[in-house]
């Protein structure tokens, strides 16, 4: 039987990050096998691959749900196979895109780096806002008007509401069940909760009710779409942004997103991985 890796990615050095679990065999198993996998590990993702030529075939399942793409778990997957196969680069075949991710080994960690999925970006519905606000218990003048409420995607659907102060991004809180039924609906993977301390450096809180997990202490995904947000609204990203992910949770992360020129085009998500014992 092949062992789950148990790998927090985008951790802060030897602490912090967010686990995934990483199986890695000769042929995937069936989907409600992976899916009863992903529930027995327990993480908010865990990545399932096998190798497809010269190239890897890789599904994604939470405990809830099979998900499109998750960013973490892609970091976790090369970390895993940087360890078996050496530093490189690994052609990743998704469900619905082609990705890569690179692996280099550094003593107890491993940096890692994905290209996302291409990334889009469109005002977020009044009503789907309006619903979302009353969700996390917040009201319009807790938004920051600088960065409109968007739906956002890089691989996954997200709704982006950026919150005016680090106090109010500290108060998140919210109905599971309720936050599932409200995602579920609107097609939803997340929900990104974000402030801005500098126009290069975000915190993030982000809310996985539609995979069953309240909150996820670093998300890949959401951040590639956020870079991708940021491109589409002209924000003075600069070509790269921090991410600080998990404090409230007692699990620091650290996420770096590069925003290429090109509207729509991949964003290089990367960090560091570290094995759980």
């Amino acid at each position: 039987m092949t062992t789950v890796l148990r790998i927090a990615a985008f951790s802060d050095g030897n602490s912090g990050g967010n686990p995934a679990g990483v199986w890695i065999g000769d042929a995937l198993p069936d989907a409600p096998r992976m899916q009863a996998i992903a529930a027995e590990v327990g993480f908010s993702e865990t990545a399932f691959a096998a190798p497809e030529g010269e190239a890897w075939r890789v599904r994604y399942f939470s405990p809830a749900m099979e998900v499109p793409f998750c960013g973490h778990a892609t970091i976790a997957l090369g970390a895993a196979l940087a360890h078996r196969h050496g530093d490189r680069s690994f052609e990743l075949h998704l469900n619905k895109a082609v990705i890569s991710v690179s692996g280099r080994r550094d003593g107890n960690t491993i940096a890692a780096a994905l290209q996302s999925p291409p990334t889009r970006s469109a005002a977020l519905e009044p009503s789907l806002r309006d619903a979302l606000l009353d969700l996390f218990g917040y009201i319009p003048s807790d938004l920051d008007p600088a960065l409109p409420p968007g739906k956002i995607h890089g691989g996954a659907d997200h709704a982006l509401l950026a919150l005016g102060s680090r106090e109010a991004l500290a108060r998140m809180a919210y109905d599971l069940e309720r936050g599932r039924a409200l995602m579920d609906e609107a097609g939803l993977v997340t929900v990104a909760l974000v402030t801005v301390e500098r126009p290069q450096l975000f915190h993030v809180r982000n809310a996985f009710a539609a995979g069953g997990v309240v909150e996820d202490p670093a998300t890949g995904a959401a951040a590639a779409a956020l870079a991708g947000y940021l491109r589409d609204v002209g924000w003075p990203h600069g070509g790269a942004i921090d991410i600080v992910q998990g404090e409230d949770m007692g699990a620091r992360s650290l996420i770096r997103a590069e925003i290429g020129e090109a509207a729509g085009s991949s964003i290089r998500v990367s960090g560091t991985a570290r094995f759980m014992v």
